[in-house]
């Protein structure tokens, strides 16, 4: 449940004043500066004259971005909290595309884990990949004439992103095994982050896959079409769902349930912000669907909506975060993100380490997971789906 840095062009500038002070006690001494070098610590000083001692005294030779990136790394990997993280530059950039919900390229969701390939997850409704031809399960063996091989494949996905108008040429491997080269034009895309539809006759079922930009618009509206359609309960879908922003979760939450706490938020600082739901609600029985891939907003839904509304929460254990991150960028481009606040319920329940225990807990075999992951599992075939359905006992 990352938080965003709210003015990332004042930290930039005190980020500057900073290296400034540095810079002029590295080079003019402790004497005129001893003010701010005694502000640094011994830990900033050790760190400097660390740095200082690599630059100037190593005989070997050395990459000096991978150098500092390992350094940025290791010292967050050292909070030992699986939650903090260190991004590069083009890593930060990513993440800003991916959160903000629209980017310029072809419209696939790729998984790095296909040896020599770049496994198609899922192809954006509407975008370039999808008129293209591509679809989910087929595999990029190429980028623009460069295989995808383990050294090359970060360089493969950068390259399939490039400006607006422009083409990327992918040799593609189908599901039947043939491969062929297709052109895709770069363009702007816009994620589609929920998708609705009914099932068993008169259940509304929502799928959410994040929690960023625009996704409490789409749940809204997704709920709105399917009460009109005469839906008598609602199953909100949040499996393999990364999370995202408190502010869309919370906009979910106060749409679907009653007046009440809804979040409370316990910052690195003492301070607490609760969050709270006004009186109008969907009236409908509800339900959601986890499993050990339901991050941070994903987890806290179906926790908030099983301690406020009675939801049943189906499927199997979640993952147990209980922290929110700020993203900070730093000097070079690159970012930290750090766990700077815990959260709990309305009622102050807490997930950290534990998770959500579902009620009832269904599990799926590899293969309907596979599909499930690619949005290819129907409910004929969704074990997990059914069992939501059949717990909400809706008399029929």
């Amino acid at each position: 449940m990352d938080m965003e840095n709210k003015n990332p062009k004042k930290m930039i500038s005190r980020t500057k004043a900073v290296v400034a002070c540095i810079l002029c006690l590295l080079l003019g001494g402790v004497a005129a500066f001893g003010g701010v070098w005694a502000a640094l610590g011994s830990d900033g000083i050790t760190l400097l004259q660390a740095n200082r001692l690599i630059t100037e005294k190593f005989v070997g030779d050395y990459d000096e971005t991978a150098h500092r990136e390992a350094t940025m790394e290791a010292m967050v990997d050292s909070l030992g909290d699986r939650w903090s993280y260190y991004l590069t530059p083009q890593e930060y950039q990513q993440v800003q595309d991916t959160r903000s919900n629209s980017y310029v390229g072809i419209g696939v969701t790729v998984s790095r884990d296909e040896p020599d390939g770049l496994l198609i997850l899922s192809v954006t409704q509407g975008g370039p990949a999808q008129e293209a031809g591509l679809t989910a399960g087929e595999i990029i063996r190429a980028v623009d004439g460069t295989p995808v091989t383990e050294e090359t494949r970060e360089d493969c996905v950068t390259a399939i992103k490039g400006a607006e108008g422009t083409t990327v040429r992918l040799e593609v491997e189908g599901t039947d095994g043939l491969c062929r080269t297709v052109e895709v034009e770069r363009r702007t895309v816009r994620g589609i982050t929920a998708a609705w539809e009914m099932v068993a006759g008169n259940v509304g079922h929502i799928t959410i896959q994040n929690f960023y930009s625009g996704t409490a618009d789409l749940v809204r509206q997704g709920v709105e079409e399917l009460t009109a359609q005469g839906a008598k309960a609602l199953v909100l879908d949040v499996r393999n769902n990364p999370g995202g922003y408190v502010t869309e979760l919370t906009e979910i939450l106060d749409l679907l349930l009653p007046e009440g706490d809804i979040f409370i938020s316990r910052s690195y600082d003492g301070k607490e912000k609760v969050y709270t739901s006004d009186g109008a609600c969907v009236d409908l029985p509800l339900a959601v669907l986890v499993n050990g891939d339901s991050y941070s907003a994903a987890e806290f839904l179906a926790a908030q909506l099983r301690e406020s509304a009675g939801a049943v929460v189906a499927g199997t254990r979640t993952c147990g975060k209980g922290y929110s991150q700020m993203l900070y960028r730093l000097y070079d481009g690159s970012a930290i993100g750090l766990s700077t606040a815990r959260y709990y319920t309305g009622g102050g329940e807490s997930l950290i380490g534990v998770g959500l225990e579902p009620d009832p807990a269904v599990e799926l075999t590899e293969e309907a997971k596979a599909r499930l992951l690619v949005g290819e599992l129907p409910y004929e075939e969704d074990l997990q789906l059914q069992a939501a359905i059949k717990a909400l006992d809706l008399g029929e």
